[in-house]
């Protein structure tokens, strides 16, 4: 990894580690106090999405570095996606605690200001991955053998995970606002998997291509197992989208 931290890297790395500490400590609020782990009112929603959007900003950070991109332009994506990773764990823990849905209630004024400041959210995450993405396509990525490949994929996986997330909210606002409140909440489920799996792609696939960077191994070798993994990714995030039309 690289050794030189700028300090918008270092402040990204210290709100990631703190989103997952939320979501760690909502887990132990869940042993504590119990309650449903699955539905739209839960600590599961606190706890998951802490850990996600944790490990998402430290991973984004570091794997954004090896893109050819300026600095100064990506140390102001970098706040902003920062920022909104907050936002969405603020929003969604502050409806937790106040056992509530925090996606698609509509329920009260400030239940759908909230609900709609998540979704605008979303909207900035998707902008500000897209640019990401496109970038580690224009220009290839530096790094050692295999880690163009493995950011590269990652980022075009993540776009799947974007892309279902964007329509699990979609289709969960148009059946809200036509009256269909229990429908939105439950509209998600079969999305969730293709969801989850692909958006830790960007991490995953990049850390093995520099913990093999480590290795003694040919770059050959390297490179091959990169791309194997690449495969069984693939594959994954395929057999979780054939989950996702059958139970649509």
């Amino acid at each position: 990894m690289k050794l030189h931290v700028r300090p918008a890297e270092r402040l990204c790395h210290v709100i990631g580690a703190l989103l997952i500490l939320s979501g760690l400590v909502h887990l132990v609020v869940f042993a504590v106090d119990g309650g449903p782990w699955y539905g739209p009112v839960s600590w599961r929603k606190p706890v998951t999405f802490g850990l996600s959007f944790g490990a998402t900003l430290i991973a984004i950070t570091w794997v954004t570095s090896y893109l050819r991109i300026g600095a100064r332009l990506r140390t102001v994506l970098l706040v902003v996606f920062a920022a909104d990773c907050v936002m969405e764990v603020g929003g969604i823990t502050l409806q937790a605690w106040r056992r509530v849905p925090s996606h698609l209630d509509m329920e009260t004024p400030f239940d759908t200001a909230v609900s709609m400041m998540l979704a605008v959210g979303g909207g900035v995450l998707v902008v500000l991955l897209t640019v990401f993405a496109v970038t580690s396509f224009r220009h290839r990525p530096t790094g050692p053998t295999g880690m163009a490949l493995a950011v590269r994929s990652g980022f075009a996986i993540m776009l799947v995970a974007l892309a279902s997330g964007a329509a699990m909210i979609a289709r969960g606002v148009v059946l809200a606002r036509t009256g269909h409140q229990e429908a939105a909440y439950h509209s998600t489920a079969p999305l969730k998997p293709l969801h989850g799996v692909s958006l830790h792609a960007v991490l995953v696939l990049p850390a093995l291509a520099w913990l093999l960077s480590r290795t003694s191994w040919s770059e050959a070798v390297r490179l091959r197992v990169v791309t194997v993994a690449v495969g069984c990714y693939v594959v994954a995030v395929a057999g979780a989208g054939v989950w996702a039309v059958l139970t649509y």
